[in-house]
Order: C-alpha cells, then sequence, then structure tokens
C-alpha cells in the first residue's frame, strides 16, 4: 500500500488570486502523485490548508482535492480555521468539536489528531483530545497505527520553529501514547522540511511543503537581534511517500525536472537480472 502525504500548502497567501503561486505548487504536486509512477492508494494532506484560514481558500483547496482520484484524508494545522475546514470537510468527524478520526486499511490503522491551538502557531492537545486518543489506542493494541498530527511534538534544531521540551500539549500527547507499542510511527507537517528522528521510540516523519520550503539554518536565534539568515527558500514544492508492506518506509520527492542518466534498457538488464537472482540466492 503506497500513501502520499502532502502538507502547508497555505493556499490564499496571496488574497484574492486564483492562480497564486502556492496554487500553482499544489497542482503541480497532485499531477505528479495521479500521473506520475508512484500513484498512491489515498493521500493525507496533514495541515495549514490555508494561510488565512479564509472561506475562498477553503473553497479552492477543497476543489483542488476532490479531483484526485484517490481518497484524500485532511487534518488542521495552524493556519486553519476550525469552523470552516468542517463547513468545506463535512466528512471529516468531530468529535466534541475536534477534527479526529480514524482510518481502518488492510493491517493498519491512521489515528488523524487536531493539534490546532487558535491564536498560537505552536501546537495545541487539551485533556479532551488527549482522552479521546486514548480511548482509541485502547481499542486496539495489536494493530500496528500511525498518529497523523500538523505539529511534531519534538525540537528538531530549527530554533524559531521549536515547540521546547516543556511544553504542556507535548506533556499530554506523550502520556497519552504512553506503553502503546503497536503505534509505528507518527507523520507530521508544519516544518516545511524532510526530517526523521526517532522520539519516544518511535520514528517521527516531517514531510516537506508544496508550499515554500524554510532554509536549514542549526543555529541559535535571538529574536531581539536580527542576522540576516535566510528563512524561506523557493525550492520545488515537495511531498512524502510512505509505503506500507508489514513494515513503513517513507521517501520523500519534489517536482522539478530530474536529470536521468541511465533507464532500464538492455545495458543495465545483466545488472537488474543479478540483484534480482541474488535476492533469492
Amino acid at each position: 500500500m503506497l500513501i502520499a502525504q502532502i502538507t502547508d500548502i497555505h493556499l490564499g497567501f496571496e488574497p484574492d488570486n486564483p492562480g497564486e503561486a502556492n496554487r500553482q505548487r499544489l497542482d503541480l504536486v497532485l499531477a505528479e502523485l495521479t500521473g506520475g509512477r508512484n500513484r498512491p492508494d489515498l493521500m493525507l494532506a496533514t495541515g495549514d490548508l490555508t494561510d488565512r484560514g479564509d472561506a475562498d481558500s477553503y473553497a479552492r483547496v477543497a476543489e483542488a482535492l476532490r479531483a484526485c482520484p484517490f481518497p484524500v484524508y485532511p487534518c488542521l494545522g495552524n493556519h486553519d480555521d476550525r469552523d470552516l475546514f468542517a463547513r468545506y470537510f463535512p466528512q471529516v468527524p468531530t468529535p466534541s468539536g475536534f477534527a479526529q478520526y480514524c482510518i481502518a486499511l488492510e493491517g493498519l490503522r491512521i489515528i488523524v489528531l487536531d493539534t490546532l491551538e487558535t491564536g498560537r502557531h505552536g501546537g495545541g492537545f487539551c485533556e479532551v483530545r488527549s482522552a479521546w486518543l486514548k480511548a482509541r489506542l485502547a481499542e486496539q493494541r495489536d494493530t500496528p497505527t500511525v498518529i497523523v498530527m500538523h505539529h511534531p511534538p519534538l525540537d528538531v534544531g530549527i530554533a524559531w520553529m521549536d515547540p521546547g521540551p516543556d511544553q504542556p500539549w507535548i506533556a499530554r500527547f506523550t502520556d497519552a501514547i504512553a506503553g502503546h507499542r503497536q503505534i509505528r510511527a507518527i507523520w507530521c507537517g508544519h516544518l516545511h522540511r524532510p526530517i526523521t528522528a526517532s522520539w519516544k521510540g518511535i520514528t517521527v516523519t516531517i514531510c516537506p511543503a508544496t508550499a515554500a520550503e524554510l532554509s536549514l539554518d542549526l543555529n541559535p536565534i535571538d529574536p531581539d537581534q536580527p542576522d540576516q539568515r535566510p528563512m524561506v527558500n523557493a525550492d520545488p514544492p515537495g511531498y512524502a511517500l510512505h509505503r506500507w508492506n508489514q513494515g513503513l518506509v517513507s521517501h520523500f520527492d519534489a517536482v522539478q525536472e530530474h536529470v536521468v542518466l541511465a533507464t532500464f534498457d538492455e545495458s543495465l538488464q545483466p545488472l537488474v537480472r543479478q540483484m534480482v537472482d541474488e535476492r533469492s540466492a
């Protein structure tokens, strides 16, 4: 099974411009996923679907995602609006007012969480959401499970984006997942970069954005001393592909021109044959 992940679409960054750059970048990614060699079975859209949480942008992103020939499962990010999200994605359950739900797949369960805390760029995860997650995890302790959420629950070294280790929401989330060995991975967005990390014995995978990417600078930052460091760059729009085959493998790619240096032709056929034969030797 192949699961695509896109994130941080930020539609509406250029208000009242249906052809804005972020829409063009989204369309490039969707065209690659629908028409490329690695067409997924389903896709996750992991938050910041819009930039300003406005109705016009939600209408546009919902229209774009509806055109996909595979199921699309969205979640909320800090730039989103919970009420408008519910209006334009009415298929998403909202227990106790939060957009949290489960996806049952063959041999795999995905739990999508709502980490939006209105007014904050960082994440949120209250006692109500934590109790819901605890109950869902207790239901199927033997089913391999992936948790999907917009905000990563750890520091990655990008100082101005890191949440800090003592955030109450992270403590509540940590408590909710404690002891649940069925959790195989946590898939996030928010950081606009491809990142993997081990956290609490779980692999956390962070997807690159379809919108602009963040610059890689792992130095401390002083909010009182602008140092002219690069913050955002125009790298090509990215996405992730998660392959489930009784185990999880995550790949990252970007939509750009790939200069092909070799193809599978007669000259490479002996090498391919040898490597395939070695698997059964």
